[in-house]
């Protein structure tokens, strides 16, 4: 079990990289979100993997618990990755509208609108 939790993170976590090198910004966004999905697994997983154990502690059983930090850390995270994703959607969206073209490289831009004489102004 922990073998396949450890490899689903690496797995987001590489594809994750991968896409927020690309050039464009739909691609950053889904990396930062795989990203952040990558650290909630990790987070879920450094309380151990409990499977049908109570998350409080129990006076009448001796019996073992789930760590509950993790989960309310998971869930702190999962909302602020949803705001953050959010403004990022915002800002892409309107960096879209601006330029008509979701690329983030500016220096290919600049060097393919300008005339042969003429100076690049960035």
């Amino acid at each position: 079990m922990e073998f396949v939790v450890a490899s689903s993170v690496g797995a987001l976590t590489a594809a994750g990289v991968y896409l927020i090198l690309r050039l464009r910004a739909f691609a950053v966004i889904l990396g930062l979100a795989l990203l952040s999905y990558a650290v909630n697994v990790f987070l879920f997983a450094s309380g151990r993997l409990a499977i049908n154990m109570p998350p409080i502690l129990s006076p009448y059983e001796d019996l073992a618990y789930s760590d509950p930090l993790p989960q309310a850390l998971v869930l702190t995270a999962i909302v602020i990755s949803f705001g953050m994703t959010a403004v990022l959607v915002m800002v892409a969206l309107g960096a879209y509208l601006e330029s008509e073209d979701d690329r983030i490289d500016l220096e290919d831009e600049a060097e393919e609108g300008d005339a042969p004489g003429e100076v690049s102004k960035l």
